[in-house]
């Protein structure tokens, strides 16, 4: 065992990071074998207690000493008032870094992460030699994201084939965190709020939609009024349009909601307010699509409604505009913008490429707070 004698201990009166002791080690196995850390990481596994002891004790203490790898303990206070091991948090090589960091299951939710990562990237930026900060993670770990956001990682975009974990090369989402940058939230995350009806509920997708996601985007209807659908649409598409939908969110550009029954939870469509980054910064447009076994039965125009009622209030969405456009020859389409409120303003001739590569007039609908 060996004990690292420069591991700063660093706080912000609330969450503190310092160097690992013998008590974390339990703890320590605990979140490696967490189910949520084993998908989004690259943590070995099966994974031993001899295994953490090695990373705290031998790996963190080599790399503090080379510069390599700056690890510490994350320590927080849990419900009971006692302050315990909260997780992990990593700065590792100089001068371009990449930060790694993991939470202990019991203080997820309580911006315990977001805390740390900033007195990591503080001192690494001011003491530790570094320029740059790197986040890395994979396509889809929205815990892994919500961090990098409010903590003020500029948001880039999907690097493909930039991760290699497992014997496996993994496309993942990318940040850099620079020296002056604020370390609060670069946009406003498009949140996906609950909303509902007396029979909807319109909430984020979840894993168990992926099979009615590709019912519906395989369905010749939407297949021949969203020409954009690949062919064949399969769980995979349907899992990199969950992630997309999550990353736009992140970026202030579209807000996406799942329209699900509210009794049964099964999902009957989708919604979202897109193109919040144009040219007009407070306008906005609805895009939706619906199952085969929901349509007709007026489920689109209810969760139009309640989509556009949060997306005109300042204390939702605060869009001043929204607008809706609809094949002209898709007269279900057309139906909802006018049963939802809209008014038709005008059409665009052979302006909407359909799925078998014809094109039809486009009628276009607004509404104004």
């Amino acid at each position: 065992m060996r004990w690292p004698l420069n591991v700063p201990v660093l706080s912000d009166g609330v969450v503190t990071i310092r160097a690992h002791v013998p008590t974390d080690i339990d703890a320590m196995l605990e979140m490696a074998v967490d189910p949520d850390m084993v998908r989004w990481t690259g943590i070995p596994t099966p994974q031993t207690r001899a295994m953490s002891e090695q990373f705290a004790f031998t790996v963190l203490p080599r790399g503090w000493e080379d510069g390599s790898h700056r690890g510490w303990a994350i320590e927080a206070v849990d419900d009971d008032g006692r302050s315990r091991f909260a997780g992990n948090v990593d700065i590792r090589q100089r001068p371009i870094a990449d930060i790694g960091f993991a939470l202990h299951p019991w203080a997820r939710g309580r911006g315990v992460m977001a805390r740390a990562v900033r007195l990591a990237v503080d001192w690494a930026l001011i003491e530790g030699g570094v320029e740059i900060v790197h986040w890395r993670s994979h396509v889809g770990n929205e815990a892994s994201l919500r961090v990098a956001y409010a903590t003020g990682f500029s948001l880039h975009g999907l690097t493909p084939g930039i991760l290699h974990e497992r014997g496996q090369v993994l496309d993942a989402w990318t940040g850099s965190f620079r020296f002056g940058d604020a370390p609060v939230p670069r946009t406003r995350w498009a949140e996906a709020t609950v909303l509902e009806s007396d029979r909807l509920r319109l909430r984020p997708f979840r894993d168990t939609d992926i099979p009615r996601i590709v019912e519906a985007c395989s369905d010749p209807v939407s297949q021949r009024f969203l020409a954009g659908l690949p062919q064949p649409y399969t769980p995979a598409v349907a899992r990199t349009y969950v992630h997309d939908c999550i990353w736009q969110a992140a970026i202030g550009a579209k807000a996406t909601w799942a329209v699900a029954d509210r009794d049964s939870d099964e999902l009957l469509g989708n919604i979202a307010v897109m193109d919040m980054l144009g040219i007009n910064p407070d306008s906005g447009e609805i895009g939706y699509w619906t199952h085969p076994d929901a349509r007709g039965r007026g489920v689109m125009t209810e969760a139009t409604r309640l989509v556009v009622r949060h997306a005109l209030d300042a204390d939702g969405l605060d869009r001043r505009r929204l607008v809706l456009y609809a094949a002209t020859d898709n007269p279900a389409s057309n139906a909802v913008a006018v049963a939802a409120g809209y008014s038709y303003y005008g059409t665009q001739r052979a302006a909407e490429r359909l799925g078998d590569g014809s094109y039809d007039d486009l009628r276009g609908y607004e509404l104004l707070r």
